[in-house]
């Protein structure tokens, strides 16, 4: 759940606390890249493309996880989604250092990418995985580690954490920490009796 699920419940939420300060740097890096004040509207626009795009990044993402799941196995692609993961982080991340809000909108877009994954290939990883009698209470582990990473997302923007104007960068990066925990500890589990079965044909494997 921590390397699934998990992304989309945060980047829900750590996008609010946020929004003052990025319609700052919006502003002071169009003035200082254009040598002239960009007008309201137009930072409302970059603001709005900003949230949105992450929208546009969850449907490429949920189009490709049907892909993914077949082609590298359920494992495999659930490690595969830390690249966007870490890769939206870092453009998040060095955006207000490189001076630059179109890192920003890709690295929203990326990590939307990443969501739109992991929401589609958690489910059958973790069902496919779990006992029968544990099917169930392991699948609702999805909406349950969005619920918690909203939550984190929450508190992670409070102004006494990372909910200030020096500090945001480091809010809009915090996916990488999931990532980074997901691919210390996903080695180490099994995949998916049911691909192993039925697109490896790897009875032994299943077995």
């Amino acid at each position: 759940g921590i390397g699934g699920t998990f992304h989309y419940g945060l980047q829900v939420s750590i996008i609010n606390s946020p929004a003052e300060y990025i319609k700052s740097f919006i502003h002071k890096t169009w003035l200082k890249r254009y040598g002239s004040s960009p007008s309201e509207e137009m930072i409302t626009l970059m603001w709005s493309f900003i949230v949105s795009i992450y929208s546009i990044g969850g449907l490429l993402g949920s189009m490709l996880a049907g892909y993914f799941l077949v082609r590298f196995g359920r494992k495999k692609a659930m490690l595969l989604t830390n690249i966007p993961a870490l890769l939206s982080s870092a453009l998040m991340g060095l955006s207000r250092l490189c001076g630059s809000f179109e890192m920003l909108i890709i690295g929203r877009m990326v990590s939307g990418v990443t969501a739109g994954l992991a929401l589609n290939i958690h489910v059958p990883y973790a069902g496919e995985c779990s006992p029968q009698r544990l099917r169930g209470a392991i699948a609702i582990t999805a909406s349950t580690a969005i619920a918690i990473g909203k939550f984190v997302g929450f508190a992670l923007g409070l102004r006494e954490v990372l909910g200030v104007d020096a500090l945001w960068p480091v809010l809009m990066a915090a996916n990488a920490l999931p990532a980074l925990i997901q691919l210390l500890t996903l080695p180490f589990f099994p995949d998916s009796p049911r691909y192993l079965l039925i697109d490896k044909k790897d009875k032994e494997g299943c077995i």
